[in-house]
């Protein structure tokens, strides 16, 4: 990996990571309704903007019925349900659920196969549900009111993911950017008509316009565009890595940011479910070492 890639990685890394910081400071004020349709809505806007100065179509006539399910499965409800659990659980504790969503994904492709999983696979499943027990067992953001619920939601928001990218392994064969835009387009269509009846809970600062601005513009349209630029790069093996690296990237910014407690628990718990999300998805370090060698 060349020096211009690996900066690629560390900073979509450090950006989604970020993704968790923005979510807890807006959606305690807007209510996740009103900041989810503004991100998908500023993301849709900006990759349209891009589309439009490089001239990329997307037939949309073609596809919408693919774009309406992956930006249903892959942006609108994951979304939601992490910018739900955004108003009670930590950005540390969000990030570290997001990454359990491989692990979702490898148990859905099992049961769609009507096949017990692999013994390395197997494995991962429960280091991924003994890493998330670690969690909810010692955080005392778990303490709050409304804390297993918001657990809950974040775990469905990465079984979202899960079963977005198990139907992704089916679908049109459309190139990445044009899923892109094309999902970010349906799930602003998704959730904008519900946001007159969810409004935000109070008046929005200069503090939460930056966040959801943030959000929206770099932490969905910015960082799709590093993710895809890695891909060709590096292929598909190589720029996973992403997955393993938020968060680090979401317990750090919780810390330097919102003061976030960082204790043991955290560490240990969000070391066992990426150890259970390297196990599941057969990432093994010499795969990326192949890649710098090559």
């Amino acid at each position: 990996m060349d020096a211009a890639s690996l900066a690629r990685l560390l900073s979509l890394a450090a950006i989604w990571g970020g993704s968790f910081l923005f979510m807890r400071v807006a959606a305690p004020v807007l209510g996740p309704t009103q900041l989810i349709a503004y991100r998908v809505a500023l993301a849709a806007i900006f990759l349209l903007a891009i589309a439009l100065l490089q001239h990329r179509a997307i037939a949309a006539r073609r596809h919408w019925r693919h774009y309406l399910i992956l930006g249903a499965s892959n942006s609108a409800l994951p979304f939601l349900l992490f910018a739900f659990a955004a108003q009670t659980l930590s950005a540390s504790l969000l990030s570290i659920l997001n990454a359990t969503a491989p692990i979702f994904a490898a148990a859905i492709a099992s049961l769609a196969r009507r096949a017990l999983p692999a013994p390395r696979v197997a494995l991962g499943l429960v280091l991924g549900i003994a890493g998330v027990v670690v969690l909810a067992s010692f955080d005392a953001v778990m303490l709050r009111p409304g804390a297993g619920v918001a657990l809950l939601a974040g775990l469905g928001a990465s079984l979202s993911y899960g079963i977005a990218s198990t139907y992704a392994k089916s679908a049109p064969n459309v190139d990445a950017f044009a899923n892109a835009l094309g999902s970010m387009g349906a799930a602003t269509l998704l959730v904008a008509p519900a946001m007159p009846f969810f409004p935000p809970h109070a008046p929005a600062d200069t503090e939460v316009i930056i966040a959801v601005i943030a959000l929206g513009v770099v932490c969905s349209g910015v960082a799709y565009l590093l993710y895809f630029r890695l891909i060709a790069d590096l292929g598909p093996a190589s720029a996973l890595t992403v997955t393993f690296l938020i968060p680090v990237f979401g317990v750090l910014w919780g810390r330097v940011f919102l003061g976030e407690p960082v204790g043991l628990h955290t560490l240990a718990g969000s070391a066992i479910v990426v150890v259970g999300t390297a196990l599941v998805t057969g990432f093994r370090p010499r795969m990326l070492r192949a890649r710098v060698a090559g």
